[in-house]
């Protein structure tokens, strides 16, 4: 009889990744998909779900009963997660109204967040909710798509994350994982861990809620429609899955109180575990995988999608780029730079904010502006480690996860926060967490499926250096705001 494989698919906001696992930890297979994130205004990022969300899982889950060593009829689970929070609307019935409205870097809802906040309180809102109310929360965007497209929302009757959309299709269930719920602000009730029935009529009138479970919980079957598109068994077992940096801190067991996990993505986000729901007017409280669990977590807007913007910019390659940053001595021979290119989420909360270089010489080049990238995310790391700090989280652990967890850049990192860094030994993503999320359902242990296989130590002559330009990178966007926010208002 074939050993049970695990199958795990994450939709990303650059690619969508997927992984077959055995029950003692061996990836079998994986599989990548890239794919194009629209932008049909300034501040607007948008997928379309058939394209995207839906190609994307069924092309990569055939690709990997493809793939030698996996039969699909060994298929024992199927884990999914993707970015969120996102907002798809779709009709009674389930079918996409519009394309989906992604996570915190999509800006467009600045006037409704402010509205809701007003109506309902700020410091209510925090105390039920867990969130200040941000590009983040869900529920100022369906205030936006009732205000700016009344069409559309007369037709709503549901909504959908990319994970909720993908067991939908699978199994027919209406369902949201409690963490995915508890980023749709101010909809959902942290303390209570249901939805909160009399905030989500007054923001979302007529929208039907979706039933809630835990991300590891299975919550139906693959049926046939499914598996005659999928290639899948009909029956197997679906979990209701979750965001993707909750799936990545599951692939790394990151998941015990103190427990801190980077993740070095096309956004830096970072987590950390309590015992007890923990609140910041600068951050996300949200609950955890688990049920006995709560997180606070920090999004920035822009980390590995900055360094992309460079790489095309410059016409070279990232190992090109790394290689020459890494000749580039700490404080990148006099330039700092604000990494704020999209924006910012945590700790500022401030869409306005810009990008900004200085100490430009005509003796920098390619080399110097990408170090200068890599130290302005290490200290938005740091920035956002120091509201942790605030909000009482304790730190036992940092895990680094994503991409860009193998290079000079988790070195920059270390050096700038002071504090050293775990490296797993897969460092795939959220869709080995799905995997591993839809193994631990059927009772599988996966205590051993990702080893630390290495640990980055702060470099303390960096760390000399990153003390003294921290404050000046702190100082540059207080003096340099002002001119941000005039620019962004003069932008159509």
């Amino acid at each position: 009889m074939s050993q049970p494989v695990f199958l795990g698919v994450d939709i990303g906001t650059g690619s969508s990744k997927g992984v077959a696992v055995s029950a003692d930890g061996r990836v079998l297979a994986r599989a990548t998909r890239p794919h194009r994130t629209a932008t049909p205004r300034p501040g607007w990022f948008e997928h379309d779900a058939e394209s995207v969300w839906w190609a994307d899982f069924t092309s990569l889950v055939r690709e990997l009963l493809g793939a030698d060593g996996v039969a699909a009829r060994a298929v024992a689970a199927v884990g999914v997660s993707g970015i969120g929070p996102c907002l798809l609307p779709a009709d009674a019935a389930g079918r996409p109204l519009r394309p989906a409205i992604l996570y915190g870097v999509d800006t467009r809802a600045t006037a409704e967040i402010a509205e809701l906040t007003a109506e309902l309180g700020a410091e209510e809102i925090l105390a039920r909710g867990g969130s200040p109310l941000t590009s983040q929360a869900v529920g100022p965007k369906l205030r936006w798509l009732a205000r700016h497209e009344p069409d559309v929302w007369r037709a709503t009757r549901r909504f959908f994350m990319a994970s909720s959309l993908l067991v939908h299709r699978l199994t027919g269930e209406y369902v949201l994982d409690h963490h995915s719920a508890s980023q749709c602000d101010p909809l959902y009730d942290l303390d209570a861990r249901r939805w909160n029935d009399s905030w989500a009529q007054r923001v979302a009138p007529g929208l039907e809620l979706p039933a809630l479970a835990w991300p590891g919980e299975v919550v139906g079957a693959v049926h046939a429609a499914a598996a005659a598109e999928t290639g899948l068994p009909e029956g197997v077992p679906v979990t209701a899955g979750t965001i993707d940096a909750w799936a990545e801190a599951a692939s790394v067991d990151a998941l015990a109180p103190g427990d801190t996990m980077v993740m070095y993505g096309s956004t830096m986000f970072l987590t950390v575990m309590g015992e007890r729901p923990m609140r910041h007017p600068a951050l996300w409280g949200t609950t955890g995988v688990r049920p006995a669990g709560y997180c606070l977590a920090a999004g920035m807007a822009t980390s590995g999608s900055l360094t992309d913007w460079l790489r095309e910019l410059t016409g070279s390659d990232f190992a090109t780029l790394l290689a020459e940053a890494e000749r580039v001595p700490p404080g990148s021979r006099g330039l700092l730079m604000l990494p704020y290119f999209a924006g910012e989420r945590t700790p500022l909360f401030d869409p306005r904010a810009r990008g900004t270089v200085i100490g430009l010489t005509l003796g920098h080049g390619r080399a110097e502006l990408y170090r200068a990238a890599l130290e302005a995310t290490a200290f938005g790391v740091r920035h956002n480690l120091e509201a942790f700090a605030d909000a009482g989280a304790r730190i036992d652990r940092l895990v680094a996860v994503g991409g860009g967890a193998r290079s000079l850049w988790t070195a920059i990192v270390s050096a700038a926060i002071g504090l050293p860094q775990q490296i797993p030994a897969e460092t795939i993503g959220a869709c080995l967490g799905d995997a591993a999320l839809a193994a631990r359902a059927l009772g599988a242990d996966t205590g051993g499926w990702n080893p630390i296989i290495a640990t980055v130590e702060p470099d303390e002559a960096w760390r000399a250096v990153y003390d003294g330009r921290y404050p000046l990178y702190r100082e540059l966007y207080d003096a340099t705001r002002r001119i941000s926010h005039a620019l962004a208002a003069s932008t159509p």
